[in-house]
């Protein structure tokens, strides 16, 4: 990616540090106050939602919208939307029924702290108020507010998220291939990552060849992540990652680690994200900030 790495120089933790405070602001303003009734409820979702999560897709898509020379504000509504759907896929991943995790983020789930009803209505509210934030989204000529809330719809439906959900529960404790492993991982996560960029570049009303490089950052970053993810489940400690470390294994889940082991797996993250910065040529500096988000996903360590 020689046109993106001309000596210019980028403070990402700066970058990172302005940004996740501009999103919890929002999500603050957005979400129900806790004074309202009932109070159990939305303290349960602001529990989960302000649990101290990196806010990696609402990063990726104001950055994304600022790549296409838009105005991260105007894509905030649809950046947070996308956290409110992974907060809630958080809730009910912990669940005794699913994943049965008693910490996420370096703290008690939510089941733990208010009861597995609850947090189960706390998780059906985000997944719900995800939409009703979406659809404050101002629509561009090329992009109406409409498609980009199907665009969430989606990512966040029985074809995508859910899907993976659903295979990966189904994987457990047998002998997968690598190829349904990928499967899983484009389903469970790289597809709401992969709309989180691709909402943000809509939000600019970016040209359809854009919008397709986008695609193509977000297809190769969000699988990447889960491989990272799945690298680091056998190589961190839970204090480290602020969730139950290596618990895909004690759960017979299929991981890169387990299939092609540790080292190959490595290779996959960087081979993906080689990937994913190639898709961002077109662009120009604008990109930097979608640039650096990859390097930190790659490197990261928790």
């Amino acid at each position: 990616m020689k046109a993106q790495q001309k000596n210019v120089k980028f403070d990402l933790e700066s970058y990172m540090r302005s940004r996740v405070e501009a999103v919890n602001k929002a999500l603050d303003e957005f979400l129900p106050p806790v004074r309202k009734k009932p109070s159990t409820l939305y303290k349960a979702m602001r529990y989960s939602t302000f649990a101290g999560g990196k806010r990696i897709r609402p990063l990726l898509c104001l950055a994304a919208a600022e790549a296409c020379g838009g105005d991260p504000n105007k894509a905030m509504p649809l950046a947070c939307a996308v956290e409110c759907v992974h907060t809630y896929s958080l809730i009910h991943d912990d669940l005794p029924a699913m994943d049965n995790d008693d910490f996420r983020r370096g703290r008690p789930t939510c089941h733990r702290v208010f009861g597995e009803a609850m947090a189960i209505l706390a998780g059906d509210a985000l997944l719900a108020f995800a939409f009703e934030l979406a659809c404050h989204a101002e629509g561009t000529p090329r992009y109406p507010t409409h498609l980009m809330v199907r665009e969430l719809a989606k990512a966040a439906g029985p074809e995508h998220l859910v899907a993976g959900q659903v295979c990966d529960l189904e994987a457990e404790g047998k002998q997968i291939s690598a190829k349904h492993l990928r499967f899983i991982h484009e389903r469970k996560t790289g597809a709401l990552i992969r709309c989180a960029v691709r909402l943000g570049g809509m939000s600019a009303n970016c040209t359809p060849s854009q919008l397709n490089a986008l695609s193509t950052f977000g297809h190769y970053v969000g699988l990447a992540f889960q491989v990272i993810d799945d690298i680091l489940d056998v190589t961190q400690t839970s204090e480290k990652l602020g969730k139950t470390a290596g618990k895909d294994v004690k759960a017979g889940k299929a991981t890169y680690p387990l299939i092609l082991g540790l080292e190959k797996s490595k290779e996959i993250a960087a081979r993906l994200t080689a990937k994913a910065f190639s898709a961002l040529e077109g662009f120009g500096d604008r990109a930097m900030p979608l640039l650096e988000l990859g390097r930190f996903l790659l490197c990261r360590s928790y």
